[in-house]
């Protein structure tokens, strides 16, 4: 397996636990837009807008003659979790078939970050953002042939509540909902407890897609086996767990995103995600043509397919950025100057350089650049190693005969609890610890027994990231009181109060300055020890077109054609 897209959306436990993204198997390492009406939607759409997404590397080829309909694309994937509802689903595989198969009411420009129409032609917010009213697009149906209206909204909305945990990244950013109003038919408002800006940028997520209100009432089971009927452009044909994933074109579909080009149907008759575990077999089925793509090429190969009939592109994940997370609740971890020399003593150049591609670069902070709001805070996440000794030294931490210090009769010696592969990134940090006398033991395992041992506070450290396009994905992973956040477990701090304000926060200059100093507090005090930017990177046969990433970095289908 190699070291690209291990998480999207539980970022606590690493996987992109997407998307809310939980991030699945990291992909390419070297180691092996209408404006909407309303009160305050320009407010919130440039409280979004405030950041780049453009991908960071390689191009497609030229199309030549215009869009081609017809043909199966097949797409590997090196995963499957055994559930592809896009409600549930949180690895970056999963998601990749999940998302085709729902649309959502807004979408997300790449570039800009502006959220812009889809499901719902018009969106509005109320001056303080605890009140959302879209209204729908006419015409607009699931694959079952029943119309997408205010009351479908509302059933999937409160569907995605009820399913909890399972719904790892949405019931997050429906927490707070005070309640679901239909107002007419094609008028839904959501209502909140409280300020919530970065609502209008959930609302573009795969996992707040709709499915039909009679998907909404199946089991979580059969959901997850791909019974249920969508709203996006694409149904489930089949699903065989551990070899494949069919997906067939809707006739008639006319709904797409404003940020699409393609206005009809999409062009391909299905899209095929086979699944692939080895990485050599991934290269070797993209060489001969048994594929058409994948975003799961080892580093080690991924050169194989820049020209010479292939092309590449990479772009850095949105969000939390890869992280070691600190059970803060343990004795050890619990002393900032610890947390800090570990920090301080992670040479993150070095880990991109010598294990990473050339588009991957370092964690800047605890966000990546693709991220609205980003700012650079590379000063405050130098490699110090003398720095990192000096703070042990102060904390009474002494080395011991064999180099690791010591203190009271305890050894300065942590586990890290990881199930993604491969392992050479901690295997990095494990080495640049020891060097100023820090033991880390690498534990792996699977993802439940990670999730059991986050319950069970049963750990020092756990690994991944978290993807998503808003600056709120901080409080989903670092706030003390959130759902999917106290992955420190520490008490609330004042930076508790900074992400929550951010989150209420419509001035846009006021929101850069809560996030900005939110991130600030959880890199000086080492309760967030970023590592690298998760990034995916499409490698594809030149007979492959427009296949895109959103704004999530996850993979959009909509104008994807194949030449004859």
């Amino acid at each position: 397996m190699n070291a690209r897209n291990t998480t999207t959306e539980p970022g606590t436990a690493g996987p992109d636990l997407a998307g809310p993204d939980l991030a699945g198997p990291a992909r390419g390492r070297r180691i092996s837009r209408t404006a909407a009406a309303g009160t305050l939607l320009g407010t919130v759409a440039l409280l979004i807008a405030s950041c780049g997404g453009t991908s960071d590397a390689g191009s497609q080829p030229g199309a030549g003659t215009g869009p081609v309909r017809g043909g199966n694309l097949n797409f590997a994937i090196s995963v499957d979790r055994g559930c592809i509802d896009p409600q549930q689903v949180g690895n970056n595989d999963a998601i990749a078939v999940a998302r085709q198969t729902v649309a959502s009411l807004t979408s997300q420009d790449p570039k800009t970050g502006e959220i812009v129409p889809w499901l719902a032609e018009k969106f509005e917010a109320n001056k303080d953002a605890t009140s959302f009213t879209f209204t729908l697009r006419s015409g607009a149906t699931f694959a079952d042939g029943t119309a997408i209206d205010a009351q479908s909204v509302k059933t999937n909305f409160e569907a995605i509540k009820a399913l909890g945990a399972k719904a790892t990244l949405g019931s997050t950013y429906l927490s707070d909902v005070s309640g679901i109003t239909v107002k007419d038919p094609k008028t839904v408002v959501v209502d909140f407890a409280k300020p919530n800006a970065q609502f209008l940028q959930a609302t573009s997520t795969f996992t707040l897609g709709l499915l039909s209100p009679a998907s909404a009432k199946l089991s979580d089971a059969d959901r997850c086996a791909g019974k249920f009927e969508g709203s996006g452009p694409f149904t489930v044909k089949s699903y065989t767990v551990d070899k494949e994933a069919v997906l067939e074109r809707r006739e008639g579909y006319a709904w797409p995103a404003a940020t699409n080009s393609n206005k009809g149907e999409v062009y391909l008759d299905t899209v095929t995600f086979k699944i692939i575990p080895e990485a050599g077999n991934r290269t070797g089925s993209l060489q001969s043509g048994q594929i058409d793509a994948t975003a799961a090429i080892s580093a080690a190969d991924i050169k194989l397919f820049d020209g010479n009939g292939f092309w590449k592109e990479t772009r850095a994940n949105p969000g939390v950025v890869y992280n070691l997370y600190s059970n803060e609740s343990t004795p050890k971890l619990k002393e900032t100057a610890v947390r800090q020399a570990i920090s301080k003593a992670i040479n993150r150049e070095e880990i991109t350089k010598t294990l990473l591609t050339e588009a991957d670069q370092p964690a800047k902070g605890v966000l990546s650049h693709t991220t609205p709001f980003f700012k650079d805070f590379s000063e405050l996440l130098k490699f110090d190693p003398d720095g990192a000794k000096k703070l042990l030294d102060d904390a009474g931490w002494k080395p011991g005969a064999d180099g690791i210090r010591a203190k009271n009769g305890q050894r300065l010696s942590f586990s890290v609890t990881y199930w993604q592969s491969p392992k050479e990134v901690l295997e990095l940090v494990q080495q640049q610890l020891k060097a100023v006398g820090i033991d880390l033991q690498l534990k792996f395992t699977t993802i439940a027994d990670v999730t059991a041992a986050q319950a069970n506070k049963d750990y020092d450290f756990s690994y991944g990231n978290l993807t998503r396009s808003d600056p709120d994905v901080l409080r989903t992973v670092f706030g003390a009181n959130t759902a999917r956040g106290g992955s420190n477990l520490r008490p609330a701090l004042p930076v508790d109060t900074t992400l929550g304000e951010q989150a209420a926060a419509l001035d846009k200059n006021a929101r850069q300055r809560l996030v900005d100093q939110a991130q600030e507090a959880l890199i000086k005090d080492a309760h967030s020890i970023p590592l690298y930017e998760l990034s995916t990177t499409i490698s594809a046969s030149e007979k492959v077109h427009d296949l895109k990433f959103e704004a999530s970095s996850r993979l959009d289908f909509y104008d994807a054609w194949l030449s004859k």
